[in-house]
């Protein structure tokens, strides 16, 4: 069995990285990876790096960057990808069994859109999922439409799935990934984020990740001036971490105020990508998580961790009882914080993307059954 995994960002990566280590460890199971966007970016960390070391093969490394991140600049991106992912499909189509996709981003969907003249078998993951203040939403759909297998992270996005596709064969609730397997992760110690990231998080210390809201783009240079008003006055009794945003529509604009903020204030530090390890680390360390990433929706209730999830980039997601939404306002932030202070900064309950098992174990199981049926009728069940 030979597999295809598509990866654009170091978000996607690090979701994968059980399923990685899932496929390396079975011996029936050839693999590589597809790398493009922003694992290629000098700009962006060159995050490429992260696979590297990890020693995960790379079967071709793809052009996608846009050259500005304007309207136009992410339009003429995804037509590029599109075009280099042709010539790409082209060498591979008839050395493939299935390619995986993730999530919901533009690059992630010109990528796939270009395997379908080929009929291309594609695994989609996270699909039937919402995030109303992000143009994602409309890609993520997409991908579901163009994939013929699909495991969710909940059942409610399964049932989701099922009605876009109009069909239940091929779709499998397996929980989410990225949480396969925290407690046995080797997470850093303080004394060790210290020494290889140069951060001291034996200090209070807030997570920060904002993303441009792509939907209401005009509007995320004024959530850039709130945010940093909100972290300047934190940083009495903070250390801030902002780890910075993916090349999206606007995102020049939030790292330009993110970097003006660090060079004004020493308190704040931004860092372009921990890698898995690293920032599962930061998060088992932090006081809580501040911003719109899905690792505040996902992941920061297995950590016992509270985010502050601001504006509409993740509305309409499924979500724990960890999460507490604002509006990107400097004074509705600090309220925030205030709450989240008057709760002892410990979240106890539940997380809503736990499945019992392993979710890398369940989609590896599920991938052999669906191509040996596949290579018996010639399509998937």
């Amino acid at each position: 069995m030979r597999i295809g995994v598509l990866t654009s960002t170091r978000a996607d990566y690090g979701i994968y990285y059980s399923l990685l280590r899932a496929l390396a460890a079975d011996a029936a199971t050839d693999f590589g990876l597809f790398v493009f966007g922003t694992h290629l970016s000098e700009g962006h960390g060159r995050t490429v790096s992260l696979i590297e070391a990890d020693g995960h093969p790379i079967y071709e490394r793809v052009d996608s960057m846009p050259t500005n991140d304007d309207a136009a600049g992410i339009g003429r991106a995804m037509g590029k990808t599109t075009s280099n992912f042709a010539a790409v499909w082209e060498r591979w189509e008839d050395r493939l069994d299935v390619v995986i996709a993730l999530g919901d981003r533009y690059e992630m969907f010109a990528a796939v859109a270009a395997t379908v003249p080929f009929g291309i078998c594609v695994a989609h993951l996270h699909g039937g999922e919402t995030s109303l203040g992000a143009i994602d939403d409309k890609f993520r759909h997409a991908l579901t439409q163009m994939s013929a297998l699909h495991f969710t992270a909940t059942p409610a996005y399964a049932e989701k799935v099922s009605h876009l596709t109009g069909r239940t064969h091929g779709v499998h609730y397996v929980g989410a990934p990225s949480l396969d397997g925290l407690t046995e992760l080797p997470l850093l110690a303080v004394a060790e984020v210290r020494e290889r990231f140069g951060m001291d998080f034996g200090q209070p210390t807030i997570l920060v990740t904002f993303h441009p809201e792509t939907v209401a783009r005009a509007k995320n240079e004024t959530y850039g001036k709130e945010l940093c008003a909100a972290l300047n006055k934190l940083t009495d009794r903070y250390q801030v971490v902002i780890t910075m945003p993916n090349a999206d529509t606007m995102g020049s604009v939030l790292r330009a105020q993110f970097l003006a903020l660090a060079a004004e204030n020493n308190r704040v530090i931004t860092i372009e990508s921990f890698g898995k390890i690293g920032y599962f680390s930061a998060m088992k360390h932090c006081a809580f998580l501040l911003g719109n990433t899905s690792s505040g929706i996902v992941e920061a209730a297995s950590f016992g961790k509270y985010a502050i999830n601001l504006g509409d980039r993740q509305a309409g997601r499924a979500h724990s009882d960890n999460l507490i939404t604002v509006p990107v306002d400097a004074g509705e932030i600090m309220t925030a914080i205030e709450r989240v202070e008057s709760r002892g900064l410990s979240y106890e309950g539940k997380n809503a993307y736990v499945k019992d098992g392993s979710a890398a174990a369940e989609i590896l199981f599920i991938l052999k059954q669906e191509i040996t049926a596949k290579k018996t009728t010639g399509t998937v069940r």
